[in-house]
């Protein structure tokens, strides 16, 4: 092992602007800024070991993001190749369903004009035309710090170190991290991104906003028969498996190769600790009217990824010295539509004409305030304004009439452009809604068939995750004393439950419950920073590279 006490000099690169994550913000953002100036040097940080690698949704894409940025997209291979031929929503009852009729539907809520995809594929695309316009990207890099300057802007980031051993010691491997500074930098990180959180939290971002809201997707990728495919379907649910007064639907996408994109989103806001959303999804997949488009099929990958679920109020300030939040740090995610993709995409083409701007004026590390004033003006500002209730009216009064109220609202703000409720609050935290165990039953769930429904550690396999073990844990327990005082003896231990890949368990429960992290198992989803519900597990980012390797998702 090498000598820990020696001072450790970083590397430092300088460029006009660093761009932290590589999914569809980053990357537009990137290649926006290239296209309004060729000569601006861009560098893109992701801590997946590829572009895509960590990317993951539903996905239905609303083109509306990529006709701005790449006009000519239609004319060139992409991964963009099946349209929607047919959109359904269906309501389920444990044994049965029926077809809501599309007429009740609000225009916005169609899926026609939309393509069903890869995002990650997408993402893959995208970097090579960000790379094409000159910029640098380097994947498997971590960034783990935030840089800031005397006056406290930020300028810049810094990777995390890589091999150090769980123990803090350096191994041979050891390489220290490096400073990327840049005269702004755009934090892209996806929801509950670590640096973002950071941000909000040193520049109070969310003061006077609503507090953020989230849900979880857990999605697989299917291969059925040919027979049961049918390309361009896209189908929404809610109901069954959950009761009435937990949020959350599923999807069934298809798209190319005869393959299905089955997911299911639970709102984080749900009360009974007991629940578990691995195993409602599950659960769901064995309805009738589900099961009959699996059968005979075949699981090829899973995955599981959090949701920024509060919309237009939860929207903090976007804008601090030296930087910006875009896509879904930002919680530019349309709940209803479940879809972000397209607003992710204009909020980095925003921020970078904005940063352009200031960039040509010989600005830096300085407010880009434009861009905070002009989002709510924009595509974004009026996709999210529209369905800003819809959230609240479901969590309020549950799903029957949630939603039917919600349909009601955006039907009315369509028609008249204003809302019969205003705008509604939040309310609580999700880790606040969660209720003490003795307030809440059990809930029995059934064995996987390795048919339809399966276990965790089989899923977990299918994300390709992989995390040096011999590295410290990156899921950092402020107290472990509180998470014995509470998590377990007052909520019963849920952070075993909605963790989506069994990073959690309380061994020993009879006797002495210990608290057990299999930080290797992790694929970054962040519910368990977000549901704990003493807010005592911070979720940082471990080493560059580590985590899921999604192929298609």
């Amino acid at each position: 092992m090498a000598d820990t006490t020696e001072a450790v000099e970083r590397e430092s690169m300088d460029y006009d602007v660093v761009v932290v994550g590589a999914g569809p913000a980053g990357l537009s953002a990137a290649i926006r800024l290239k296209q309004l100036s060729p000569d601006l040097s861009v560098v893109v940080l992701e801590k997946g070991s590829e572009v895509g690698a960590h990317i993951l949704s539903g996905a239905v894409i609303d083109p509306i993001g990529l006709d701005k940025l790449l006009p000519d997209w239609r004319e060139e291979d992409t991964p963009i190749k099946t349209p929607v031929t047919d959109d359904r929503f269906l309501f389920l009852g444990q044994s049965g369903g029926i077809r809501l009729p599309n007429v009740l539907m609000p225009k916005l809520m169609s899926n026609h004009g939309n393509y069903v995809v890869s995002l990650g594929n997408v993402c893959r695309w995208l970097a090579e035309k960000a790379e094409g316009l000159g910029v640098e990207i380097y994947p498997g890099f971590a960034a783990a710090e935030i840089l800031y300057d005397e006056a406290g802007a930020v300028v810049g980031v810094a990777t995390g170190d890589m091999g150090i051993g769980r123990g803090g010691a350096h191994k041979d491997s050891y390489t220290p991290g490096m400073e990327l500074r840049g005269k702004y930098v755009l934090f892209a990180e996806g929801v509950r991104g670590s640096l973002s959180k950071m941000a909000i939290a040193k520049y109070g971002l969310a003061d006077g906003r609503e507090p953020p809201k989230f849900g979880i997707g857990l999605k697989e990728i299917w291969q059925v028969p040919p027979e049961k495919h049918q390309p361009g379907l896209v189908q929404h649910s809610f109901g069954w498996p959950l009761d009435g007064k937990t949020g959350g639907g599923s999807f069934l996408y298809h798209f190319e190769d005869n393959q299905v994109a089955v997911g299911y989103v639970v709102h984080l806001n749900y009360q009974n600790p007991y629940l578990n959303p691995f195993e409602e999804f599950q659960r769901f997949k064995t309805h009738p009217m589900v099961a009959e488009m699996l059968e005979g099929g075949k699981r090829l990958a899973y995955g599981a990824r959090a949701i920024t679920e509060g919309g237009y109020q939860s929207v903090p300030k976007l804008t601090f010295p030296g930087g910006a939040l875009i896509g879904c740090s930002a919680g530019f995610v349309n709940v209803p539509r479940i879809k972000g993709s397209h607003n992710a995409m204009l909020s980095g083409m925003l921020a970078a004409e904005h940063v352009h701007e200031a960039l040509a004026a010989g600005r830096a590390n300085d407010e880009i305030a434009g861009y905070e004033e002009a989002w709510r003006g924009s595509e974004i500002g009026r996709d999210l304004w529209r369905v800003r209730n819809v959230k609240p009216l479901w969590s309020r009064f549950g799903t029957l009439l949630g939603i039917g109220l919600g349909g009601l609202d955006m039907w009315v703000q369509s028609l008249f452009g204003f809302s019969p409720f205003g705008t509604l609050s939040h309310g609580k935290t999700d880790a606040a809604s969660t209720k003490p165990a003795s307030e809440c039953k059990p809930i029995d769930y059934p064995k996987p068939d390795n048919v339809l429904s399966f276990d965790r550690l089989s899923s977990v396999f299918l994300s390709n995750t992989n995390h040096e073990e011999d590295q410290p844990v990156h899921l950092k327990v402020r107290d472990m004393e509180l998470q014995k005082a509470s998590e377990w003896a007052v909520y019963a231990g849920p952070s075993q439950r909605y963790c989506p890949a069994g990073v959690y368990e309380w061994v020993d429960q009879e006797s002495d419950p210990r608290f057990v992290i299999n930080a290797q198992n992790c694929v970054h989803c962040k519910t368990c920073d977000i549901k704990d519900p003493n807010q005592n597990i911070v979720w940082t980012v471990p080493e560059g590279g580590g985590g899921p390797n999604y192929p298609n998702m």
